[in-house]
């Protein structure tokens, strides 16, 4: 499910488009926000309400786990009071891993998304893991940019998780068959 970054309206995949512009032409609104640790009922109401918005559901399978994302700890981003975004995260005995990470369409390009992965990559150093892990859907291009520009490397693909877990392909960013989850990894 794609919804216009703009106006919110909800396109198909056919009329779903990725625009790919340099830094040059990409607009920077320098934003005062604050970014905390999840601590309330209602900060977990909100991310339960964005993580249906993105995904179309509030649990997320990652690693071969349905985990119910709103649970977890994590951060907020906050503006003027208002979570604008957010990460989730689950540890293991080595790693930690990035369940969700969520960030209002209107304030991506912001470094907002950066910023709520350093602090959870910071708890992970804290908490002594090896390893920060996420993964993402083959379509995703995105977020293939993404964590790759802060480090992130391939190290997995998993065929047919995404496909599986639906009980059909369904299509993604540019019409592309969203099957795999593409998995990575970053060294502490």
């Amino acid at each position: 499910m794609y919804k216009c970054a703009a106006c919110g309206q909800l396109l198909c995949p056919e009329h779903a488009q990725l625009r790919t512009v340099c830094l040059g032409h990409t607009k920077k609104i320098p934003l005062k926000y604050t970014v905390e640790r999840i601590s309330s009922d209602a900060e977990r109401t909100t991310i339960r309400k964005l993580t249906r918005r993105f995904w179309g559901e509030e649990n997320q399978l990652t690693f071969d786990r349905k985990i119910s994302v709103a649970r977890l700890p994590g951060y907020v981003a906050k503006l003027k009071g208002k979570v604008i975004g957010f990460v989730s995260a689950a540890y293991t005995d080595d790693a930690a891993i990035i369940v969700a990470l969520g960030v209002l369409p209107r304030y991506q390009g912001s470094g907002i998304g950066k910023r709520l992965i350093k602090k959870t990559e910071y708890d992970a150093v804290r908490r002594k893991k090896k390893k920060l892990l996420v993964s993402t859907s083959n379509d995703d291009l995105p977020a293939l940019v993404f964590y790759q520009a802060l480090g992130f490397q391939l190290y997995e693909v998993k065929p047919n998780v995404i496909a599986e877990k639906h009980g059909k392909i369904l299509h993604g960013i540019g019409n592309l068959p969203i099957r795999d989850e593409l998995r990575f990894q970053k060294r502490l």
